[in-house]
């Protein structure tokens, strides 16, 4: 069970430093004049829509991806089997990153086409958020009321 455990935070880990490392990567294709900006910028009403969709994005999945994962843990993952458990807060931990990632790609996105900093904004609250999704070990164990002692036996 041990195994397991580690391959699952493992790759949970990996899951989790893809978001980072799309969201830098979109970055810099932007900053590198790779893919275009200002696409929009001086057309109010796209500049309007585009920041909208920003916030609201923003606003609905950041807590959606922290108390919908939350709700599922309570509710659902502890009450199974280990074996089942870990599945299901690895789908869970899935669902909850690319909640964020979608956020974080989209309101940046925002900002290089609008060159208006409500995108900005918006994928800074996004990337902050996901610092409270770090996977882990302890984490993991904690969240599924586990212990040490009670994997090794």
């Amino acid at each position: 069970m041990e195994k397991e455990l580690k391959r699952l935070i493992r790759i949970l880990k990996a899951e989790y430093a893809l978001m980072w490392v799309l969201t830098v990567l979109l970055a810099a294709l932007y900053e590198c004049d790779i893919l275009p900006q200002g696409l929009f910028a001086g057309d109010a009403q796209m500049e309007y829509i585009m920041q909208v969709t920003s916030i609201l994005l923003t606003i609905c999945l950041i807590p959606l991806s922290l108390r919908l994962f939350n709700l599922s843990l309570t509710r659902h993952i502890a009450a199974l089997p280990l074996k089942n458990a870990l599945k299901s807060y690895r789908r869970w931990s899935e669902i909850r990153i690319a909640l964020l990632t979608v956020a974080s790609l989209a309101s940046l996105s925002a900002y290089y086409w609008t060159m208006d900093t409500t995108g900005l904004l918006c994928t800074g609250m996004t990337v902050i958020a996901s610092l409270f999704c770090v996977p882990g070990k302890e984490r993991l164990l904690s969240e599924l009321n586990l212990s040490d002692t009670s994997l090794s036996e």
